[in-house]
């Protein structure tokens, strides 16, 4: 008998072998570089695809359990709840103005008509116009909002800089105010609301509202949640509104709200994870939810995710059938983008290999 035929089989079991066993140690990596100081800054990450449990990790004393501040990316959690209040009839569209919602407001010295114009796609936009600035630090106005009474008060009163829907500016106003809408459109609070609509459905139970002293729920951070939990928001996107089997929002409104339209110059998450395998590409926004391609020589994909400071990501990948969220402690730094050098290194790897 010919060796060749007699070995073929057995090398070939053994490339097989060893090309798993590869593709196995890829996530393994990252429960190691977590844990050697290669990340130190990473605290928990969950990894499902088409809603089953791949992967999860937890590092400095916290579990599947431990609820952590979303901070920014709840921003992409309200842009959800915007979505369901359309759909249940409680806001017409997004081109309402936002100072109709709120008849009770009297206008003070910073009233300027430019406002009469504000839209809701202009607050999920970040389009409003408010003299606030966040994404370069030149004037953040949430820091001043949380030493006042009522944060809505706080933010329907700024002066507003530009005409709305003509200029880019990150400021959790904007935010702050949608929970103020939903609110006000559907006569319950937000935490209500969320919980009837959003959180039941997707069997989330177990969380924490940050409050002002007059009792408005915070809509752009500061909310609580599992790493876990926030996984199940991400497969609501990724599965375009529905959760097990239930529609809890329209697919036109997950579509719209995840389209990246707006181009944040001369930015990208992946360029600042300093990843050295990926060529940077630029990152958008939508309705709260950014997106950024993740370009390499092998291989091509786009991700759809929620963002909050020091490292907290929701990141869906369609084309994979991938939720992945990441939990840090990297506030105010650049290394909270390190998840995107993490999701380059090892899970788009392994998951290309499958």
């Amino acid at each position: 008998m010919n060796l060749f035929k007699i070995l073929m089989p057995l090398l070939l079991f053994c490339s097989s072998g060893s090309a798993q066993q590869i593709r196995a140690n890829l996530l393994d990596s990252i429960a190691i570089a977590g844990s050697n100081g290669t990340y130190p800054n990473l605290e928990g990450i969950t990894i499902t695809q088409r809603g089953k449990l791949i992967f999860e990790n937890y590092f400095h004393q916290l579990n599947k359990d431990s609820l952590h501040d979303s901070r920014s990316s709840f921003k992409s959690v309200t842009a959800i709840l915007i979505g369901i209040a359309i759909d249940k009839g409680f806001i017409k569209n997004v081109h309402e103005k936002v100072y109709t919602f709120f008849p009770e407001y009297k206008p003070y010295g910073n009233w300027n008509t430019l406002k009469d114009s504000m839209t809701i796609e202009h607050l999920l936009e970040m389009k409003s116009g408010f003299d606030c600035e966040e994404w370069e630090g030149s004037k953040d106005c949430e820091d001043d909002m949380a030493n006042t009474q009522d944060w809505i008060k706080f933010c329907l009163d700024l002066p507003i800089k530009n005409k709305p829907g003509t200029q880019w500016d990150y400021t959790s106003i904007n935010s702050m105010l949608l929970g103020g809408i939903i609110a006000h459109a559907t006569h319950m609070t937000v935490s209500d609301f969320a919980d009837n609509y959003l959180f039941k459905p997707l069997g989330i139970t177990k969380y924490r509202w940050t409050k002002d002293p007059v009792g408005h729920e915070m809509t752009a951070g500061s909310f609580y949640i599992s790493p876990r939990d926030m996984n199940k928001i991400g497969q609501l996107v990724l599965n375009e509104g529905v959760f097990n089997n239930k529609r809890v929002v329209a697919a036109k409104w997950i579509k719209r709200m995840t389209k990246g339209l707006i181009k944040i110059e001369n930015f990208s998450n992946v360029r600042i994870s300093k990843n050295k395998t990926a060529f940077p590409q630029p990152t958008y926004y939508g309705y709260a939810w950014y997106s950024e391609e993740i370009k390499t020589e092998k291989f091509k994909h786009s991700v759809v995710f929620a963002s909050g400071n020091g490292g907290q990501y929701i990141m869906v990948i369609r084309d994979l059938d991938l939720v992945v969220t990441f939990t840090g402690n990297s506030y105010n730094s650049s290394k909270s983008k390190l998840p995107f050098d993490l999701l380059i290194k090892y899970i788009m790897p392994y998951f290309n290999q499958k």
